[in-house]
């Protein structure tokens, strides 16, 4: 179980971390928006740079959604006191997977159990 002195930097980190996930995620509304095809300007192969710009946009878009909302739980959990605790298991967290990634919602062992083995 994290002490005091450890929750309170990763409730640091998490917040800038929540900053930094909504700043990258208002910069990039604009890239991720509809692609306006002009046939006037753009060539075809301009165009289809452009939407191929505007999908990978979208899939950072997606992914820095998820990540914030991660973010956003993990902030709650330190408020609510279950911070730290596996959502799958109810174990303790390992410190160290918390350090390299404090959103995280689960343990490893159960982490992995979720990627390798999804369910339908």
């Amino acid at each position: 179980m994290l002490n005091d002195a450890q929750l309170s930097d990763h409730r640091e980190r998490l917040e800038a971390l929540r900053d930094e996930l909504s700043a990258q995620l208002e910069a990039g509304r604009s890239a991720a928006d509809t692609v306006v095809l002009d046939q006037t300007k753009l060539s075809r192969l301009s165009r289809m740079d452009a939407l191929q710009q505007q999908n990978m946009a979208q899939s950072t878009m997606r992914n820095v959604t998820a990540r914030l909302r991660l973010v956003h739980k993990a902030l709650a959990r330190i408020m609510s006191g279950d911070y730290g605790y596996c959502d799958a298991c109810g174990n303790d967290i390992e410190p160290g997977r918390l350090d390299v990634q404090p959103e995280a919602p689960c343990c490893f062992a159960c982490q992995s159990q979720q990627e390798y083995h999804p369910q339908s």
